[in-house]
């Protein structure tokens, strides 16, 4: 019996090393290179993104975890260390680290006064996985005193044009990417989606049903790309359209869904007002739908939007942007996403299909909005120039951030 445990045990630790082996593979340097600019320029840096998404990896590669200027605040001694935390924070020199930073609220007055210090002697990282609270407390404590850089999880460019498929399938968070087996990464996205309702967001002060969300964010999920009308979610569970809004932005101050605006133009026709949802990571979207293969997704009648969501997540990792927009009429006419650069208006179609076309909705929003250039993302390998403002381009151009739109190769 004790032999059969130790092998079960081996197994555990080596499967956790080859895990780490793997994650140290994947490089994330244009996020490090954010990370690091920010902190030359602003006194505290907020890092915020969802639970699991390598927030504290990341972290470790700017400071060790063995450092005394590091704190993660699901430590417990570093709760202790922080019982009297201007005595302990103010003599730090150089980066400081502080993780989990949704657990302790009452330190942003303290990091603002230490902000305003002349010399500034430390600069401050502060990891938080998103939430309304969160992004309130820091917002109102250090206005004009800190910087925000938002991250999800792997992007086509750190995972390689040969595991598009499988960052499409289980997701871009690290621990689903990277399971060892399908199997291991539902089995990951099934408890992250169980921990988050149930631990996560009631920490954060959410007082709704786990049972009642979870019924939601599937409500949710089969509303992927489309506009949402909170009246319809609201019958289904028995509550008022202000309580499924409500549960709506729950979902996306936790960055699980995202909540496209519509573009507005001064047109003669009638434009759609309502934002477009998506479900922001791939693979939890497809756990939710019930999907646990690829043949099931292939086969499944939301594969389209489900690609989409995919490819509109990419483009905004990959991109500079503004502003980040849907545009839709009443008749028919509609773009996926257009970016806001300046003064500015960039196209965004995404089409899972091996040929892409010039469609007439494309013309109508060429015309109507003024695109100045509009990129058909799809899944296969070739630049291909459908007018001189229309371009076919490859989902694999993402792979060089800022590639998207022919105008800024090389």
């Amino acid at each position: 019996m004790d032999q059969s445990f130790n092998r079960h045990e081996n197994h555990a630790v080596n499967a956790r090393f080859s895990w780490y082996d793997q994650f140290a593979m994947i490089s994330r340097p244009a996020i490090l290179d954010r990370i690091r600019a920010a902190l030359a320029r602003t006194a505290v840096v907020v890092l915020a993104g969802p639970r699991q998404c390598g927030k504290t990896t990341l972290a470790r590669e700017l400071l060790s975890e063995d450092s005394p200027n590091y704190f993660d605040l699901e430590d417990p001694l570093s709760l202790a260390r922080l019982d009297e935390p201007k005595t302990t924070l103010e003599p730090l020199q150089g980066l400081v680290v502080i993780d989990e930073i949704q657990r302790r609220p009452d330190l942003f007055p303290v990091l603002r006064v230490l902000a305003d210090r002349k010399k500034q002697p430390a600069r401050f990282l502060i990891l938080g996985s998103a939430s309304g609270e969160l992004l309130r407390q820091s917002s109102e404590s250090l206005a004009g005193r800190m910087e925000r850089i938002e991250i999800g999880g792997f992007t086509v460019d750190e995972v390689g044009l040969q595991s598009v498929s499988q960052l499409w399938r289980r997701g871009s968070f690290p621990l689903a990417f990277l399971a060892r087996t399908e199997m291991d990464s539902l089995a990951w996205r099934k408890q992250f989606i169980q921990t988050l309702l149930e631990r996560d967001l009631p920490q954060w002060g959410v007082r709704v049903p786990a049972a009642a969300l979870l019924r939601f964010w599937t409500m949710v999920a089969h509303c992927h790309g489309q506009t949402w009308n909170a009246a319809e979610p609201a019958r289904a569970l028995g509550v008022n359209p202000s309580t499924s809004r409500r549960y709506l932005d729950l979902l996306t101050d936790a960055l699980m869904v995202r909540q496209l605006q519509p573009w507005h133009a001064n047109l003669g026709k009638r434009q759609v007002k309502m934002p477009k949802v998506y479900v922001r990571d791939s693979g939890l979207l497809h756990q939710l739908f019930g999907l646990g293969t690829e043949k099931a997704i292939l086969s499944h009648p939301r594969v389209g939007a489900s690609w989409e969501g995919f490819v509109i997540e990419q483009v905004l990792a990959a991109e500079l942007y503004d502003e980040a927009y849907f545009w839709a009429t009443h008749q028919g006419a509609e773009i996926d996403l257009i970016l806001r650069r300046g003064d500015r208006l960039l196209g965004v179609e995404c089409k899972r299909v091996d040929a892409p076309r010039l469609t007439p909705s494309i013309r109508i929003a060429l015309d109507d909005l003024r695109l100045e250039r509009v990129a058909i993302v799809y899944p296969g390998t070739k630049r291909v120039a459908l007018t001189d403002r229309v371009e076919a381009v490859p989902l694999g151009a993402l792979a060089v951030p800022g590639h998207l739109f022919e105008e800024e190769k090389g």
